[in-house]
């Protein structure tokens, strides 16, 4: 499984971006996806999750900010992120597990793409 994720880039405070993963190879091995970040002297965090069922899950920081979706006939996966705070900048990597991203780490990672928030 390739992830290959798009959409990052600067923002000022209070807008939006939206990111998008697409993925390819295996891709009936997916019974995840999610989005993780890692920002600078932070550990690296899920920041959302959607099941092959669509069920979602979000850390506490971005509820009602974030939303996760998927289109599965296109095998892409989208994070809109509104109401964006400097503390949201980080490097964003989509990921993929074979079961869940509820425990351990996934299973396939992409490289990342860049999110700058402004003050």
């Amino acid at each position: 499984v390739q992830l290959v994720e798009s959409g990052g880039g600067s923002v000022q405070a209070g807008g939006s971006l939206r990111l998008s993963c697409t993925a390819s190879g295996d891709t009936f091995l997916i019974a995840a996806m999610g989005w993780y970040r890692q920002g600078p002297g932070v550990p690296r965090e899920l920041v959302a999750a959607i099941t092959n069922d669509g069920r979602t899950n979000y850390t506490d920081s971005v509820k009602g900010r974030f939303a996760i979706a998927r289109d599965g006939a296109e095998n892409t996966m989208y994070l809109q992120m509104n109401a964006l705070k400097p503390e949201d900048s980080a490097t964003y990597y989509c990921c993929a597990d074979m079961i869940s991203l509820d425990w351990g780490l996934p299973d396939y990672w992409g490289r990342g793409t860049r999110v700058t928030v402004s003050s």
